[in-house]
């Protein structure tokens, strides 16, 4: 058991210097080459694994938060919720709150599936999802749990948290996602978030039209209904055919 976990910290130190190598300024050219072949690489297996995974709804929200938490108590009740709408549950397949999320899902006989990424501290896979992808760069990560997902829900959570709901909500700004509606659960955590949204809309550095797709609500029935509304008025969901060019699972 330690040699196991020795190898695995191993293994996430090793993925976390590729992080830091990518960014870190100019490489050499094969090593920027293999990087570009690294990024396809990921990618093409992100895309073949989750190509059939159904209509996704993500989840996003603290790794820290442990199963006697209200807010994982918040996040399992979502996922429930999602798979009462007969969605996906997607989260990063860590702990606290993706755990949570896919866990909801999991015991109400919803799909479950996450996007994984080792780090050497915090980062688990869960034991709540019917499958998984396991990806090395966080950028990829992101495409992966926004490219199949028809919502987006926020739950109290950290830098990382923060970083996917504003990248999200800047493709909705920017037109790159039409109508995707956003779900912000946590009310008194957020509330910071929320006049800070509305000091933007005053200062006319963001509109009220970019703010409509946006819910604060404790309530996860509100939550669903939220996005059970956008999605019946602005998607027609399509069941994948089951075959792919390159014969994915």
């Amino acid at each position: 058991m330690i040699q196991e976990t020795s190898n695995s910290n191993t293994k996430a130190s090793k993925i976390l210097d590729q992080n830091i190598s990518f960014l870190d300024g100019p490489n050499s050219r094969g090593r920027e080459i293999s990087m570009i072949f690294d990024t396809g690489r990921q990618l093409l297996r992100g895309f073949r694994k989750l190509h059939f995974v159904g209509p996704c709804i993500s989840v996003f929200g603290s790794a820290r938060f442990t199963e006697e938490h209200p807010y994982y108590t918040l996040a399992r009740n979502c996922g429930k919720g999602i798979a009462d709408l007969g969605f996906t549950t997607m989260t990063g397949g860590g702990p606290g709150i993706m755990e949570a999320a896919n866990r909801g899902a999991f015991e109400a006989g919803g799909r479950s599936v996450g996007c994984t990424i080792k780090l050497p501290k915090e980062q688990y896979t869960n034991p709540y999802m019917h499958d998984y992808v396991r990806v090395e760069y966080f950028f990829v990560r992101k495409v992966l749990l926004v490219k199949y997902s028809y919502a987006f829900i926020v739950c109290p959570g950290g830098f990382g948290t923060l970083d996917e709901l504003f990248e999200t909500l800047t493709l909705i700004q920017t037109g790159v996602l039409n109508n995707f509606p956003i779900v912000i659960l946590g009310r008194h955590y957020f509330e910071d978030i929320q006049e800070f949204f509305a000091k933007m809309i005053r200062e006319k550095t963001i509109s009220t039209n970019d703010q409509q797709l946006i819910l604060f609500t404790d309530d996860v029935d509100e939550a669903m209904n939220h996005i059970s509304k956008y999605i019946s008025n602005n998607y027609k969901i399509k069941n994948k055919p089951k075959r792919w060019w390159l014969l994915g699972e």
